[in-house]
């Protein structure tokens, strides 16, 4: 059973009173309002899955930053703060911000420019069907999975905090996200992405500062993590030798820009079809480029209240202070029980429940992502596409209900997969390698490579695939001597490396598409004016440009890195 399932000792069970249970079930009540209203506004199987393409980019891009900030995430960052210190901040700061504004400068006018409904209808587009098919498959396989995983995460934290028997608590947790998002479909999910958003802020602002001020404020905290285990260097971002478990400290720099900063950052941020969707659904080009932009700005702060109060737990709370002493487990406590301990370390009733919800909210964000870009990609990519072609759009419409309540029974079943997980954080880096990195890989080259193939592709998709697969049996196999974490990072460059090697091989034995048919799907093919957008009416104005966006959060990052290097 996973580590994270030590939140279900009596020790980091909270003391929630008849306020905090209030609390909680006024935001269940809420987000079921939320879908409930979005249902008038949907007409459509265009309206269900991509909520008309009418979304404002403000919208959109709280909503993107959202959808992947899960409270598995939170616990997990959480726990690295607390292990590792300050260098957590790479999976934000270069594991995340470059490839969001790279999918908004120079991906997104080839996505929503392509009208593609989805990731895979742009590889049909740009490669062929059966391309399209066999990601659209890949990818379905990937949502339930990690809708599972956020799934079973929440019923965990159910159970520890509220007392519910996991059975009971994984159902019900499904059951909301089911409600809402099969009577709104994508804008219900929008929508209460942006609540969540704000709700999950109310549990992490409040943690920060009372944690800071208990321990004598950002001074404090220094003193107290220098004269711990992992001393001063834990205050420090680079080389990240501890994150990386690389005791080179050049091959860790290198491991951490090109594994986690390149394929992985990458591969996630610009083909997973959770968070393009969010930015398909925008009402403009302008929109849709500005969406992950928008998003990048929250995201760079949002380690200021992730990874500090680890590192705030890994000094305060006598537990985790054990277990860093241990380097391991100790009583059954772990470092995933940071953020659990912390919060009832330091937070009274009534905030307490806000806490709650906001965990709540955290885990619905993560799994109401997947499971409405499951049902966009199985109702247009497989169904539509390929299974039964040609029917009335009303048809189209019920499939995606009907598919939304499928994929959250099969994300009841999947949950339990990830029970057998020793950790969840592991195992979601390792699908991660596995579905996205090769993606990112075959999608990159045939971007900026006229000269691909359609067979390419899919070869290529399935090659990296293979190559990420096999890294993460000999890891596990002690094969090679590397950690889970470290066998992702490499098991995600071989997939990339592979599945370009492959692609580029076989197209160069291979006729690709005539140049007429790849104009606005390959980058030298495509006239600079088709991947410009509008200046005019909600897109005018200088602050509202992507690329002044994009400039402004990639300096704030590097301010960052400055202030915590």
């Amino acid at each position: 059973m996973t580590s994270i399932l030590a939140q279900a000792n009596a020790d980091v069970r909270l003391d929630a009173h008849l306020v905090d249970y209030l609390l909680v079930a006024f935001y269940f009540l809420l987000v079921l309002g939320i879908g409930y209203m979005a249902r008038r506004s949907v007409s459509s199987s265009l309206d269900f899955l991509l909520s008309g393409r009418s979304m404002p980019a403000w919208v959109t891009g709280l909503a993107f930053i959202s959808a992947n900030l899960g409270a598995l995430e939170l616990i997990g960052m959480m726990a690295n703060g607390a292990q590792y210190g300050i260098a957590t901040v790479h999976y934000y700061w270069i594991g995340a911000i470059p490839a969001m504004v790279f999918l908004g400068l120079v991906m997104m006018p080839f996505y929503y420019g392509s009208k593609a409904r989805s990731v895979p209808e742009f590889l049909a587009k740009r490669f062929n069907r059966t391309t399209q098919r066999i990601q659209g498959v890949i990818f379905a396989v990937a949502s339930i999975l990690i809708a599972g995983v956020n799934l079973f995460a929440l019923g965990l934290i159910i159970e520890a905090l509220l007392g519910w028997p996991l059975v009971v608590a994984i159902p019900v947790a499904a059951l909301v996200v089911l409600a809402y998002t099969t009577l709104g479909g994508l804008s219900a999910a929008i929508y209460n992405e942006v609540l969540q958003f704000f709700v999950i802020l109310a549990l992490l602002i409040p943690l920060t500062l009372v944690g800071l001020n208990r321990i004598g404020g950002w001074e404090g905290l220094k003193e107290k993590v220098s004269a711990g285990p992992g001393g001063a260097e834990q205050l420090s971002s680079w080389p990240g030798t501890e994150l990386t478990e690389i005791a080179n400290p050049v091959l860790s720099v290198i491991g951490i820009v090109f594994g986690l900063g390149f394929v992985l950052s990458f591969g996630y941020w610009t083909t997973n079809f959770a968070e393009v969707q969010r930015a398909l659904s925008a009402k403009s080009m302008s929109a849709a480029r500005r969406t992950p932009i928008i998003g990048a700005f929250p995201k760079a702060l949002i380690p200021l209240v992730v990874v500090i109060p680890g590192m705030i737990a890994a000094v305060l709370l006598p537990q985790i202070q054990a277990v860093k002493a241990a380097g391991g487990s100790v009583d059954g406590i772990t470092y995933n029980d940071s953020l659990t301990l912390l919060m009832k370390e330091l937070l009274p009733n009534g905030i307490l429940g806000v806490a709650i919800a906001g965990l709540l909210a955290a885990f619905m964000a993560g799994m109401a992502a997947n499971i409405s870009s499951f049902n966009t990609v199985f109702t247009y990519d497989l169904w539509q596409d390929w299974i039964k072609p040609g029917k009335p759009d009303r048809y189209y419409l019920q499939v995606g209900r009907w598919v939304t309540v499928i994929g959250c029974i099969l994300a009841i079943g999947t949950a339990f997969i990830a029970s057998g997980s020793q950790n969840l954080m592991d195992y979601i880096q390792a699908l991660f390698s596995f579905f996205n990195a090769p993606l990112f890989a075959i999608f990159i080259l045939g971007l900026f490579w006229k000269r691909m193939t359609g067979s390419a592709a899919w070869i290529g998709l399935l090659s990296g695939t293979v190559a990420a697969v096999t890294i993460d049996v000999l890891v596990r196999f002690d094969v090679l001597q590397l950690s889970n974490q470290a066998g992702s990072f490499v098991g995600a460059s071989a997939a990339f490396i592979v599945g370009v090697g492959v692609a580029a091989l076989v197209s160069l034995s291979g006729q690709p598409k005539p140049e007429a048919e790849l104009t606005g799907l390959v980058w030298s093919l495509t006239p600079r004016a088709s991947r410009t957008h509008s200046v005019e009416g909600d897109d005018a104005g200088w602050y509202r440009s992507p690329k002044l966006l994009g400039v402004l959060v990639l300096i704030l990052v590097v301010i960052l890195y400055i202030l915590f290097f």
